[in-house]
C-alpha cells in the first residue's frame, strides 16, 4: 500500500437543480464521507469543493489521510479541476479515485474498476482527456438503464424516484464504506470483496 493519501473525486452538477439527480450520486456519497470524517468542505482554487483530512484513529495508529472533493464545474468539465487538483497535492493518477453514477449496473449496487474506458460517461471522458490517463481506480454506482426508449441523458437529469431513495441511501453508504476501506487495504482486495457482494444479489 502507498502512504500517499486518496484523492477522492464525487461526480455530479453543482446547485440545488441537480442535487437529487440520478447523475449526482457521486457527490452525495463524497458529502456522506466528509460527514463520517467529521469535516466540511472548502472552496479550493481548482475550482472545486474540498476537504483534505483524516479518518478517526484505529487500533492505536492514526487515520488514513483521504482528500474528498467535489468538482464545482459542470459534469462534462470535471477534469480541469480534477488535474488541478492532483498538481496542487502532489498526487500521481494512480492515487485518483472517482465516485460515479453508472446506467450499465442494475439499481443500488456497487461495483469497483481499475482503469479502462469510460462507457460514454462524459465526466470520466473529461477526467481521462485532462490528465492524459485512463489509468485510475472507479466506484461505479448502478442507477440502471433508462425504462423504453427514454433518452439516457434525460433519464439521468432526473430525480430518483420516491420508491428507490430507501436503496439509494443504502448505495451511498455502502460505496462510502468501500471507499473508506481503502485507509486500510489494497484496491484489488476491495474490489474483490465489493464486486463479489454485488454478482451475488
Amino acid at each position: 500500500m502507498s502512504d500517499l493519501p486518496w484523492l477522492v473525486v464525487g461526480l455530479g452538477n453543482p446547485g440545488d437543480k441537480y442535487a437529487r439527480n440520478r447523475h449526482n450520486v457521486g457527490h452525495r456519497v463524497a458529502d456522506e464521507l466528509v460527514a463520517r470524517m467529521g469535516g466540511r468542505f472548502a472552496t479550493h482554487r481548482s475550482r472545486a469543493q474540498v476537504h483534505d483530512g483524516r479518518w478517526a484513529p484505529t487500533g492505536g495508529r492514526p487515520g488514513a489521510r483521504m482528500i474528498v472533493a467535489k468538482p464545482s464545474t459542470y459534469m462534462n468539465e470535471s477534469g480541469g479541476p480534477v488535474a488541478g487538483l492532483l498538481q496542487f497535492f502532489k498526487l500521481p493518477v494512480t492515487r485518483l479515485l472517482v465516485v460515479h453514477d453508472e446506467l450499465d449496473i442494475p439499481f443500488s449496487e456497487v461495483r469497483l474498476k481499475w482503469g479502462g474506458g469510460e462507457g460514454g460517461h462524459n465526466g470520466l471522458r473529461s477526467i481521462s482527456k485532462s490528465t492524459g490517463s485512463k489509468g485510475y481506480g472507479r466506484v461505479r454506482l448502478g442507477i440502471d438503464r433508462p425504462p423504453g426508449r427514454m433518452d439516457p441523458a434525460d433519464y439521468v437529469l432526473r430525480d430518483v424516484p420516491a420508491a428507490q431513495r430507501e436503496d439509494l441511501l443504502l448505495m451511498i453508504g455502502e460505496a462510502a464504506d468501500a471507499v473508506e476501506e481503502l485507509g486500510r487495504a489494497d484496491f484489488a482486495r476491495i474490489q474483490g470483496i465489493y464486486n463479489t457482494k454485488s454478482g451475488s444479489r
